[in-house]
């Protein structure tokens, strides 16, 4: 028999560009009162700041951001209707060039926490995050 997993809802928001410095705090404070704290809780809030600001500006304007916590990890879902992710971009590989002024949002998250799953279909796309919280 599986073993249950207690599930702490953090923060269910939706968003768009007025809301991102908003949205940031609270994942912050979110992200901290689940047991995130230093370079761990700076990385992930970096991180998810990243995927909403490209929801806001490459996903029609906005989306839904749901923060939790369950089985000792901190995990963040940022829902958007955009469908643009290129194929290429999916698997975190790809680089923009050094001399482009943005692109590296998804790639620069990959880097910041534990795991990144990008689900993108013709509802829109879904980027997950997510960072354990240190013993």
């Amino acid at each position: 028999m599986a073993e249950a997993v207690q599930t702490t809802a953090l923060l269910v928001e939706q968003f768009g560009v007025a809301q991102i410095t908003t949205v940031r705090h609270a994942v912050s404070e979110g992200a901290s009162a689940a047991g995130l704290s230093g370079s761990r809780l700076e990385d992930f809030v970096l991180a998810v700041n990243e995927i909403v600001t490209n929801a806001v500006r490459h996903a029609g304007g906005g989306g839904t951001l749901r923060l939790w916590a369950a089985g000792g990890v901190v995990v963040c879902e940022v829902t958007d209707h955009g469908t643009g992710i290129p194929p290429e971009r999916l698997n975190g590989q790809a680089l923009p060039p050094s001399h482009a002024i943005s692109g590296r949002g998804l790639w620069l998250a990959r880097h910041l926490v534990d795991d990144v799953t990008v689900t993108t279909g013709e509802a829109g796309t879904i980027v997950r995050l997510s960072s354990a919280v240190p013993d």
